[in-house]
């Protein structure tokens, strides 16, 4: 249960950075804030909820799906 809670969490977060990164220019300042912004929010919940290491790439992957479905969210409307 713990690891669909963050799993939901980093997909949710990074759904609205992502729409944010679309705005800036490929590899300046901001677009890698943005897509690093959501790191510390998701490490200490994980913690907190004590979540094995082994799930960090699966965490990853929903912070990835994240960003490209909220960068794309821009491209359709």
């Amino acid at each position: 249960m713990n690891t669909l809670i963050i799993s939901l969490a980093a997909l949710l977060i990074n759904i609205p950075l992502g729409i944010w990164r679309r705005k800036y220019k490929k590899f300046s300042f901001m677009w890698f804030f943005l897509i690093h912004a959501s790191i510390p929010l998701i490490i200490p919940l994980r913690i907190w909820l004590d979540t094995p290491k082994i799930f960090i790439p699966l965490f990853i992957g929903f912070a990835v799906l994240g960003q490209l479905i909220g960068s794309n969210v821009i491209q359709r409307f």
